[in-house]
């Protein structure tokens, strides 16, 4: 665990995520269990999916505040996922994860309203405060956090 990281793992006083769940959409397990871990540190409740269709089945009867998605997964692009969602849930936020490079990739996305992208690896802090303004700030419209790159 980063030293970030660890920071953010010491409980807060007033600071009880406990009631917000992140959903987390990646087929890569071991990054699955490393962003799940850091969010529960952080206080966060995590479903983790490792396929878009269970997340959009998960979606279809429960509210989801925030999702963390992968852009690049076998079974479906986090950007054609992020279609679905907004369908399904529109006031949801977005926050895009991804392991390559793709300039084109975050344009689109961040044009179609994600909140955050972040390139994998990222800062663990910059990543928890992305999250943190997404599930306790008002959907933000058309526009991106402005959260600085790693």
């Amino acid at each position: 665990m980063s030293p970030a990281s660890q920071k953010t793992a010491k409980k807060r006083v007033g600071d009880d995520r406990s009631g917000q769940v992140v959903c987390l959409v990646d087929d890569d397990l071991s990054l699955r269990k490393s962003v799940s871990r850091l969010l529960e540190s952080d206080g966060f409740a995590v479903q983790a999916f490792a396929q878009p269709r269970e997340f959009l089945k998960f979606v279809a009867t429960n509210s989801v505040e925030v999702a963390v998605l992968d852009i690049w997964m076998d079974e479906m692009t986090g950007m054609e996922l992020m279609a679905h969602l907004c369908a399904k849930s529109p006031r949801t936020r977005v926050i895009f994860i991804t392991g390559r490079e793709d300039r084109a990739a975050e344009a689109t996305v961040k044009q179609a309203g994600a909140y955050a992208f972040f390139l994998k690896p990222f800062d663990d802090e910059q990543f928890l405060t992305s999250v943190r303004l997404a599930v306790t700030h008002s959907f933000p419209g058309q526009k991106t956090a402005n959260v600085p790159r790693p």
